[in-house]
C-alpha cells in the first residue's frame, strides 16, 4: 500500500522471484524477496520487509545475497522494518478513496483553487462546499498527490493541505 502510494512508483510485484545458491558446505539455500517496484524513471527497488528484531542470522545471510544480486543487475535493494503506525493509518485512510469514481467534477477543480494556499482540511473542504460532499473527492486528490498533506502525523480536521505535485 505505501508503494501504491509513493508517486514515483508504476508498477510493483509481490514476490516477484526466487533467488537460489549454494552455500558454504553446499547446502542450498533459497530466498523470494517481498516486493519489486518499478520507478517511473524505469529504475527498480528490490524490498524485503523484517523488523530488526525479527531478523535472524539465516535471514541476515539470505538479505545480503539479495543485496549482491540486485547490485549486479544494478537494482537497488532496501531491508526495512515495521513502517510507521501513524503513515500506515493514514495512508490506508486515503486509499480508500483511491478509486477513480471519487474524483467528481466540479468538486475537484474547485478543491484544488481553494488549496492553492495551504488551509487546514476542513476549512477548505467547507470553502469548497458541503463537506460531506466533496471530503471523498479531497481524500482521492491527497491519494493522487494532487493536493499534499503530511501522513507523517495524524490526519484530521485542522491538518494543512497545500497543492501537491500531481500524478
Amino acid at each position: 500500500m505505501l508503494l501504491d502510494f509513493d508517486p514515483a512508483v508504476v508498477g510493483v510485484s509481490s514476490q516477484p522471484f526466487w533467488l537460489f545458491w549454494t552455500a558454504a558446505k553446499g547446502r542450498p539455500v533459497s530466498h523470494v524477496p517481498d516486493y519489486f517496484a518499478r520507478r517511473d524513471d524505469g529504475t527498480a527497488m528490490v524490498i524485503d520487509c523484517r523488523p530488526a528484531e525479527r531478523r535472524g542470522p539465516r535471514d541476515v545471510v539470505k538479505f545480503e545475497a539479495t543485496a549482491a544480486a540486485c547490485a549486479e543487475v544494478g537494482w537497488e535493494f532496501r531491508l526495512v522494518g515495521a513502517p510507521d503506525p501513524v503513515v500506515v493509518r493514514n495512508v490506508r485512510w486515503l486509499a480508500g478513496y483511491r478509486h477513480p469514481r471519487h474524483r467528481m467534477e466540479p468538486a475537484a477543480s474547485r478543491l484544488r483553487e481553494v488549496f492553492a494556499e495551504p488551509l487546514p482540511l476542513m476549512d477548505g473542504a467547507a470553502a469548497a462546499g458541503e463537506p460531506l460532499a466533496v471530503l471523498p473527492v479531497l481524500f482521492h486528490l491527497l491519494w493522487s498527490h494532487e493536493l499534499a498533506v503530511d501522513v507523517s502525523v495524524p490526519l484530521h480536521g485542522g491538518s494543512l493541505v497545500s497543492p501537491g505535485a500531481g500524478r
